[in-house]
């Protein structure tokens, strides 16, 4: 396995997601998601994974700041990646698979 945590320190579920992997003793690496962001090839993999919608955190600060409820949809994903605070965390990737959010249910089954 190869996992990677796409998470924010301020994020609870970024925490319990780093929490459930130390618990089963699965290596991970963590990447910054305010201050690293996705890489486009990244951003594109888990896009196709998830879906569009499920990556943006509405509830974030900069959503509304940066007024995404109002401009177009190719125009989001060109603002998502200029600003990776948009993001929802955790995005937890293995390999091509990838959640969002915690979902302890479906990294149980990648083991």
């Amino acid at each position: 396995m190869n996992i990677q945590i796409f998470g924010s320190s301020k994020s609870f579920d970024s925490k319990k997601a780093e929490r459930w992997f130390k618990e089963r003793r699965i290596k991970y690496q963590y990447i910054d998601l305010p201050s690293k962001g996705l890489s486009p090839r990244e951003y594109q993999s888990v896009k196709q994974k998830v879906g569009f919608e499920a990556l943006i955190d509405p509830k974030s600060r900069a959503y509304e700041a940066l007024y995404m409820a109002y401009i177009t949809p190719q125009a989001q994903e060109e603002t998502l990646l200029e600003h990776p605070e948009l993001f929802r965390a955790p995005i937890v990737r293995n390999g091509r698979e990838a959640t969002v959010g915690y979902c302890p249910e479906i990294w149980a089954s990648w083991e």
